[in-house]
């Protein structure tokens, strides 16, 4: 299968531009709990957007056919008018969808933007003569066309199956701004949980598509979970269903009826659908924090005894000095006194020397088991982001994928990123963690400044929310004033644009190299 670049996750367009695509794929699997596997294609590359900039006319834009049906073909006017965009999009050659598998029954016309976000623009019928028409507003400026084979038209994610995407013509106008993209789709399959036994669609004839959508819309929720995990939404789509079936197998009822109610069944099935994905989501969650409660207990107690042998190795150093101190007095005051009083007293002083030793080496082996707890944490959160041990602590870098373009909302793949690391930081709880916004110097110092505070806000938010403790989180905004980079190209740009956690405390100690003051 011919691999899919998308859309961009960088920096917003400022041209008309259009996309050329070079990529590669990787499939993650990722275990959701006994109802459902959920699958999703990571897809990353080089690639290129259309900004249909405001009042600018009219666009013609070409569709043609990927490597899935080369013989698919269409063409779309994107049409700018006050408050949104008109696409105008005509298609032909568009073979049977179930081609993909006995799942898929229709097609769906996508709008991505160049933050990755896909915005379903409606279904794409096949027309008896091979072509079809759609019209549709979007509230997206900049974006890129592409058409999907779907199980029903009600889906909130393309699939993988894309058969038409938008192409560079000789009019196009503009010129392109390449840009780094990631962008999520559903597998090939994605639909049928691992193991799930999965009857087709009987197609037939007489009913409308919408009816057989609508069932497979119910049977495709309640793979995924939601009769156990969206009881109220699929009990409603059930029913729904029942009276589209009634209207199906009577002779006599309105056409239009039965299309009526078999819309409403694909709508109430998506929606239970997505609400037992987000469930099951949340179940996975709660139970990676439940098992770390064992390790935050096992963590505490070994912070807690450093702790305590720190203290007793200082007080005993403390007390040893003394008496060395008293031991030398008495010597000082008692020359005239007999050998043997002088040889007692060296005997307390080299006593009061070897208890000063053995507190000295308790204080050593105390750093030492700290600095193995630090050396366990970096470890354990480098597994999940990147992660470098400074003076300052250890600093955990997250780029700007975590936000849309000019927004501080956590995507969902930042979510699940900092709810693992979340449910690392908690075993942890004598910690400090510090959360810092950066951002490039594109546009004025005062909304980077802003914005910076915001995002780092929003992600000490999270942990909170993820039972990390409220007063050991602070956040700050530091804006475009600490580059890492260069901000004179998109690369350095990106990189700046940035949010660190830098985690510290007495129970990790120092690193063995640290240099006082140092930002890294």
């Amino acid at each position: 299968m011919r691999s899919i670049v998308l859309l961009a996750i960088g920096s917003t367009l400022s041209l008309n531009a259009f996309a050329q695509i070079n990529s590669q794929t990787t499939i993650v699997t990722e275990p959701m709990g006994p109802a459902s596997t959920f699958r999703v294609v990571v897809t990353s590359g080089t690639v290129n957007a259309i900004n249909y900039r405001h009042k600018d006319g009219v666009t013609d834009v070409d569709l043609a056919g990927t490597a899935l049906m080369s013989s698919a073909e269409g063409k779309a006017k994107v049409r700018s008018k006050r408050g949104t965009m008109e696409v105008e999009a005509y298609f032909g050659n568009l073979d049977s969808p179930r081609t993909f598998g006995n799942e898929y029954l229709t097609y769906v016309l996508w709008a991505i933007s160049p933050e990755g976000r896909a915005v379903n623009l409606g279904e794409v019928l096949v027309g008896g003569n091979d072509r079809s028409k759609l019209t549709a507003t979007t509230d997206l400026q900049a974006f890129a066309l592409i058409v999907t084979a779907e199980p029903y038209f009600a889906v909130r994610q393309p699939s993988n199956a894309v058969v038409l995407e938008n192409v560079v013509s000789a009019d196009t106008k503009g010129t392109s701004e390449a840009v780094d993209a990631k962008y999520e789709l559903l597998e090939r399959g994605g639909y049928i949980p691992t193991g799930y036994k999965f009857d087709p669609v009987v197609l037939d004839a007489k009913l409308p598509l919408e009816f057989l959508e609508a069932r497979n819309a119910v049977r495709i929720a309640k793979s995924e979970g939601a009769e156990q995990f969206a009881v109220e939404s699929y009990r409603h789509a059930s029913e729904l269903m029942s009276t589209a079936d009634g209207y199906a197998t009577d002779g006599h009822s309105d056409r239009k009826q039965l299309i009526a109610t078999s819309r409403e069944t694909v709508q109430t099935a998506e929606d239970a659908r997505e609400i037992a994905v987000k469930k099951i989501d949340e179940d996975r969650a709660a139970n990676e924090r439940l098992a770390s409660a064992t390790a935050q207990a096992q963590s505490q107690a070994q912070a807690d005894q450093a702790t305590r042998q720190k203290d007793q190795a200082q007080a005993a150093t403390a007390q040893a000095r003394a008496a060395t101190a008293q031991a030398q007095a008495d010597m000082a005051s008692n020359q005239a006194a007999s050998a043997a009083a002088v040889t007692s007293a060296q005997a307390d002083a080299d006593q009061s020397r070897a208890i000063a030793q053995q507190a000295q080496q308790n204080e050593h082996n105390a750093d030492s088991e700290k600095a193995a707890m630090r050396a366990q944490l970096s470890e354990q959160l480098n597994k999940i982001l990147e992660t470098r041990d400074s003076a300052r602590g250890l600093i955990i870098s997250m780029s700007d994928v975590l936000f849309d373009t000019g927004q501080y909302s956590l995507k969902p793949g930042a979510r699940e990123k900092l709810a693992k690391v979340a449910g690392i930081l908690i075993a942890y709880p004598s910690l400090n963690i510090a959360v810092g916004g950066y951002t490039d110097n594109v546009g004025g110092d005062d909304m980077n400044q802003t914005l910076s505070e915001n995002r780092a806000g929003a992600v000490r938010d999270y942990l909170v929310s993820q039972g990390v403790a409220t007063n050991s989180v602070t956040s700050q905004g530091f804006g475009n004033t600490l580059p890492v980079a260069s901000n004179d190209n998109a690369a350095g740009r990106q990189e700046n644009r940035r949010v660190e956690l830098v985690v510290s405390g007495d129970a990790i100690g120092s690193p063995a190299n640290a240099t006082t003051g140092s930002l890294q």
